[in-house]
């Protein structure tokens, strides 16, 4: 499998943020979001065998897990059996998606978190609407917010999908530099919505410079 980067770091994003977290970055992604903060992974990369990345998971003491990119799941087959693998080890793994690929191939102890795209993304179109029906109580769909018009398309999504009548959880995190956060929050108060505001807790530590995790 091809892979960008295999580090430790703090979690920044999810339910999760805050947690130590080993990080395992695939390479490729299909889409090309407007704000996208991790263009390097879209080429290059070095081909590991599962073994090599169970082995480098494993050199370092932690439990919690994410698979990232790009988008993990353009490497399907790969993806799957490093999850399951983790998933057997008994690790806990968490999922980035973008929600555009078919997610319900995955081990269903593994956490998915499922970026909805928005309109500002300039990707909306290519949401697969299926992984909506697909999810487990633990997994997580996330909302990246540009503007009004996004907070506006989530709302729709979220009533559509009864997002808010029951699990999983719903995140709605900044474009970081677009949206004020005190702007976004009052747009969730207002709404009504029950939804996680999450900020990017690593631009946060390490500055906006910072790829996300």
């Amino acid at each position: 499998m091809r892979i960008t980067e295999i580090f430790y770091s703090i979690q920044g994003e999810s339910s999760y943020a805050g947690l130590p977290c080993v990080f395992v970055r695939l390479t490729w992604c299909n889409l090309r979001c407007t704000w996208c903060d991790s263009e390097y992974t879209f080429k290059g990369g070095t081909e590991m065998s599962i073994v090599e990345v169970m082995e480098k998971v494993r050199s370092y003491d932690c439990k919690l897990v994410e698979i990232t990119g790009g988008e993990p799941l353009v490497q399907k087959r790969e993806c799957c059996e490093l999850v399951t693998q983790l998933c057997d080890e008994g690790y806990q793994v968490l999922i980035e998606t973008s929600g555009s690929l078919d997610a319900r191939v995955l081990d269903a102890r593994a956490i998915k978190i499922l970026d909805v795209k928005c309109p500002g993304s300039g990707e909306a179109k290519h949401n697969f609407w299926a992984n909506l029906e697909g999810l487990n109580p633990r997994d997580e769909i996330k909302f990246v917010i540009k503007d009004r018009a996004d907070f506006d398309y989530a709302l729709e999504v979220i009533n559509k999908y009864a997002l808010n009548q029951r699990e999983p959880h719903v995140l709605m995190s900044p474009v970081w530099g677009a949206v004020e956060w005190k702007e976004l929050a009052a747009w969730i108060l207002h709404a009504g919505v029950r939804a996680r505001m999450q900020l990017q807790l690593h631009k946060l530590i390490w500055g906006a410079d910072t790829i996300g995790v």
